[in-house]
């Protein structure tokens, strides 16, 4: 598996299809994974929601050199604005029109810390932001030093106006000027 150097493959994000479910719920029981998704049954309900096209996100697997490494989302905030959800994280109302989220994982505990979560979300910022989207968003949880770190690294930088008025997560904005060249 990769070394502690940042990956120099670049990732290949490819749609997840049902035939990814079984491996996704093998990763989704993974403590390290489970500490920051919860129960696998409802990531997988979820999962299968995006697949029907019950829910707007837009999922995917991650490959390096061919080998499925994580999964990866992203979302429209907006079509989340529902009454429910906005009872629950009244924060959603504060974000800016149009935004982009993403979310992710790494399937191995062992790859973490080398540089891979960094790649594959600025991989995915990078593709959306190809495709027009300029609010480009990412939440992690406030505990989730590793997780700033790497969306640090990738040009995501936290939304100063919406600090402390978030619960528990930070919310990031992506800008391509903040890419730590050092790290591509």
């Amino acid at each position: 598996m990769p070394s502690d150097a940042p990956p120099t493959i670049q990732p290949v994000l490819r749609p997840v299809t049902a035939d990814d479910l079984p491996m996704l719920a093998q990763w989704l029981v993974r403590d390290h994974v489970r500490q920051w998704w919860g129960d696998v049954e409802t990531q997988i309900g979820r999962i299968r929601a995006k697949l029907d096209g019950r829910d707007s996100t837009r999922p995917f697997i991650f490959e390096l050199g061919g080998v499925p490494t994580g999964y990866i989302q992203y979302s429209f905030f907006d079509d989340h604005k529902t009454p429910d959800q906005l009872a629950e994280t009244p924060w959603l109302d504060m974000l800016p029109e149009g935004a982009v989220g993403i979310d992710l994982f790494i399937a191995e505990a062992g790859s973490l810390s080398k540089g891979i979560g960094s790649v594959a979300v600025r991989t995915m910022a990078e593709m959306l932001w190809r495709k027009g989207h300029r609010s480009i968003l990412i939440d992690p949880d406030l505990k989730n030093a590793r997780a700033v770190r790497a969306y640090e690294k990738a040009g995501f930088r936290p939304i100063d106006a919406l600090s402390g008025r978030t619960g528990d997560y930070l919310i990031m904005r992506y800008d391509p000027e903040n890419i730590d060249r050092r790290r591509r």
